[in-house]
């Protein structure tokens, strides 16, 4: 069945304000840049997302966040968004801060139908017991807390311990990036664009995915496809220029070794 869509825009009509969107990207990387530019012309808010993090202050989500599109933010990581910690702290976003590995399993199990399970992480933090801050008034005290979570005691490999009780997500809509698509909506993912953009497509009652290459269907080997086109209804392909658009968040380098020196070498600083 072919699921290609001839533009961004087209594939992010239907989404409507108050929608709850499941992003995927880490950091900068493999994030779906240019459905959520076709989102932020839209011009809808009022976004419930769930995203590792919510990029940066002018690229990605930050871009929706700059633009008060987004009302709450369930995340892991929010450190590298000077605006979304001023828009937090003076109330005027909601934000869910989740465990990491919690968070990729709390989608991944709506994905698969799992409604809720148990897991150590949080435990014995406000994470289980609740008060974490979800939402400050203008006056910097707490509007919404997080609740209390249920925790129970399992024994496994003979050893007895509390875990608390992660509800699984479920959105309505998925946005996320493959390097590699086909015309069936069987995805591709590229080195560490496969973390998160995979559990987000799952969670999505519908995905939309943006590909840097498109294929026919069947062109591509089965064991190299990372996500079938089962949990993906929609494909844009991306033009070269926006398949090349990507931002590199914490650029680093190393000292240039010294002409002449070996492998091994120590190179002084």
């Amino acid at each position: 069945m072919g699921k290609v869509v001839g533009s961004a825009a087209e594939a992010v009509a239907d989404v409507g304000e108050g929608a709850s969107l499941a992003v995927g990207g880490f950091g900068l990387c493999g994030i779906p840049s240019v459905l959520i530019g076709a989102l932020l012309e839209r011009g809808v808010g009022g976004l419930r997302v769930v995203s590792n993090n919510c990029g940066v202050d002018d690229w990605g989500l930050g871009l929706l966040l700059r633009a008060h599109r987004i009302a709450r933010m369930t995340s892991s990581y929010v450190g590298e968004n000077k605006e979304f910690e001023r828009q937090y702290l003076s109330g005027e976003l909601e934000v869910e801060l989740c465990p990491q590995g919690t968070l990729a399993e709390r989608l991944r199990a709506g994905g698969v139908g799992v409604p809720a399970f148990y897991t150590p992480a949080g435990v014995g933090t406000q994470v289980a017991e609740g008060g974490l801050p979800w939402r400050y008034a203008p006056d910097g005290s707490v509007a919404v807390a997080s609740p209390a979570k249920e925790v129970r005691e399992f024994t496994v490999g003979g050893t007895t311990r509390p875990y608390v009780l992660e509800e699984a997500i479920r959105t309505d809509v998925a946005l996320v990036r493959a390097a590699v698509g086909d015309t069936a909506g069987n995805l591709v993912f590229h080195e560490s664009a496969r973390n998160f953009n995979p559990l987000c497509a799952m969670a999505g009652a519908v995905c939309v995915a943006e590909v840097e290459e498109l294929v026919p269907a069947g062109s591509l080997d089965p064991d190299r496809v990372h996500l079938p086109g089962i949990f993906v209804q929609r494909v844009v392909a991306l033009a070269a220029e926006e398949a090349r658009d990507k931002r590199v968040e914490r650029r680093t380098v190393r000292p240039a070794a010294p002409a002449g020196a070996g492998a091994g070498e120590e190179v002084g600083s």
